[in-house]
């Protein structure tokens, strides 16, 4: 699926002169991504492992061309990046940082509302990848192969998992979207599952959800109406005690709601094969192809 990234796209990063930009950056530019420069305030007019870099996306898109970024700021400064991005006109952010402050990405998540165009993957998410083409964030292109399944998960460990289960078998992935575990999140189950419904490669979906929230039982009831795929599904925090949060800020049963079996029972009523096992996951693709 290239709606979101393809060989086309330019990709700005932001905090690229932190140790985990440039870093990542290296890996995407080596993975075939168009990486056209970095923005960190203060340090505009210099360059940076012979990228170019401005003090605003602003001033980056107009250098550039830039239509896509992916953030690696401080928790405390993300918010305002990711409002930045969208303020500077780009279609596609992507925005890695864990930890940023409920209230903060309120403000964001309000900008955003703002500036349409502007798609937010995450935050607190490993980014996307379309194998073969190009790469936002951390998923490590080694794993991954061209090909025709799709997978979305809020888990960055469990997106891996499934990248190598397919791979393995020889199927490989049309893209794939980690969104992030976060209670407030640029792009949804749903969203993810439109982009992935519209897709001529993507012919079955690998969906891993978690404990926490409602989105899972979202899904299912699109999944119901609209999506006519195989989808394959798996739920984080089977053995989670209410209460007490796993992993993620948004993964905490709350209220005696957001449960695993809850979640796993709406998605098998919508059609969805659900594993009990992550392990699993690859063969129950296969199986539904």
């Amino acid at each position: 699926m290239s709606v979101l990234i393809d060989k086309s796209t330019r990709l700005l990063v932001q905090g690229l002169t932190g140790r985990e930009g440039t870093f990542h950056a290296k890996q995407a530019q080596a993975y075939g991504t168009q990486v056209v420069g970095g923005v960190t305030p203060g340090k505009g007019g210099t360059t940076h492992e012979g990228w170019p870099i401005f003090d605003t996306v602003a001033d980056a898109v107009a250098a550039t061309g830039a239509d896509a970024s992916v953030i690696f700021v401080p928790p405390a400064f993300a918010a305002d990046a990711i409002m930045e991005s969208a303020d500077g006109g780009l279609a596609l952010t992507v925005c890695i940082t864990e930890g940023i402050p409920t209230l903060d990405m309120m403000r964001a998540m309000t900008f955003l509302n703002t500036r349409p165009k502007t798609r937010l993957i995450g935050p607190n998410c490993p980014g996307l990848i379309s194998p073969g083409k190009a790469k936002a964030g951390i998923i490590p292109g080694h794993i991954c192969k061209p090909g025709n399944v799709g997978i979305v998960s809020k888990s960055g460990t469990l997106t891996y998992e499934a990248i190598h289960q397919l791979t393995r078998l020889g199927l490989g992935q049309s893209t794939c979207i980690g969104i992030g575990g976060d209670p407030l999140i640029g792009t949804s189950f749903i969203d993810a599952l439109k982009l992935f419904a519209s897709d001529q490669e993507t012919q079955a979906v690998i969906m891993i959800g978690e404990i926490g929230g409602s989105a899972e039982e979202e899904a299912a009831s699109f999944i119901r109406r609209e999506f006519k795929k195989p989808v394959i599904g798996f739920i984080a925090g089977q053995t989670a005690p209410p209460g007490r949060r796993m992993g993620h800020a948004g993964a905490i049963i709350a209220g005696g709601k957001g449960t695993a079996g809850e979640k796993m029972a709406a998605l098998g009523a919508a059609g969805v094969k659900v594993v009990k096992s992550p392990a699993d996951m690859g063969k129950a693709v296969k199986d539904a192809l």
